[in-house]
């Protein structure tokens, strides 16, 4: 696990410089890593460009359907900062949860008791009894962490409950990068798990896709040096096996779509503010990395959203 538990270093490094250079804003990040040591190529940092706005689109998608009046629970969340961001846009929902390893959670919590401009934001939404925060665990009456091994969702289950967890409320569960380091078995328990606990639901997954062509092999080699092994990379064959593990695991309509067609779909007038942002040498690189990742994105809805 601790190979996986790197790439939430890694992911938070690379959005903290794309943050640096201008590619958007996120005022947060400063406070949970340090600044990368090198430049990262501007590849890497397109395509976080692309994963942020593509995922914050749908998020967004959601919370305005439902009003607000629905939860969101971040799965392997790391160092992600949406709870205070979408404080600052009055876009919380009811009540916002991340789950991680504990290891990963215990970081967190210290940055944010030791910050206050992470600290104040879950103060000032928090309303009610006190606020609970210990080694592992955070829970006010709009913001939670919870420590917790995703493979185990019984586990899981049980230490949201614990955090008011509310089935009822039509949820959002969010995966960025998470799936892949499981076996397809355990994802499929996840989202099994998900689909069946409630009514209405959306689960929004980013992750590898056509992997078995070349350029997927090299980078599930680069990964492998690293002693990080993805456990669940079957699954990514293509956008019709994403698509699938979706469906077989009880979700109504599923759909996915690779990164370069997000890309093409984000406002263009921004795109090309990026794009000035620094010079790309390798375009076809780029596409190349771009179709391998993808969004995809499940619901399940008894009331018509």
């Amino acid at each position: 696990d601790e190979a996986v538990r790197g790439t939430c270093e890694d992911a938070s490094v690379c959005k903290r410089f794309a943050v640096s250079v201008g590619y958007w804003k996120d005022p947060y990040i400063q406070y949970f890593v340090r600044q990368a040591k090198e430049r990262k190529a501007p590849e890497i940092n397109r395509g976080y460009y692309a994963r942020v706005h593509g995922v914050s689109y749908l998020i967004k998608a959601f919370l305005k359907k439902t009003e607000c009046n629905c939860q969101i629970v971040n799965l392997g969340a790391g160092m992600d900062t949406l709870f205070w961001r979408l404080k600052d846009e009055n876009l919380l929902p009811r009540k916002y949860f991340e789950v991680d390893f504990p290891m990963i959670v215990a970081r967190k919590i210290h940055n944010i008791k030791s910050k206050p401009p992470l600290s104040k934001p879950i103060m000032e939404s928090h309303s009610g009894d006190s606020l609970l925060i210990d080694s592992h665990s955070l829970d006010s009456s709009r913001y939670s962490i919870v420590g917790a091994d995703l493979r185990f969702s019984s586990d899981l289950e049980e230490k949201l409950k614990k955090h008011n967890l509310d089935v009822h409320l039509p949820t959002l569960l969010v995966a960025e990068c998470v799936l892949v380091y499981m076996t397809p078995q355990q994802s499929a328990n996840l989202l099994k798990w998900a689909a069946s606990t409630f009514p209405v639901a959306m689960f929004i997954n980013y992750e590898q896709v056509n992997m078995t062509d070349r350029f997927g092999q090299i980078m599930i080699e680069n990964l492998q040096r690293r002693q990080c092994n993805l456990a669940g990379v079957e699954v990514c064959r293509s956008l019709e096996s994403q698509r699938e593990r979706l469906l077989l695991n009880g979700w109504e309509t599923a759909r996915a779509v690779d990164m370069m067609k997000v890309y093409s779909f984000l406002p263009q007038a921004d795109v090309r503010r990026i794009e000035a942002l620094e010079f790309l040498d390798e375009k076809e690189l780029f596409e190349q990395l771009m179709q391998h990742y993808c969004i995809c994105w499940a619901s399940k809805d008894s009331s018509n959203l």
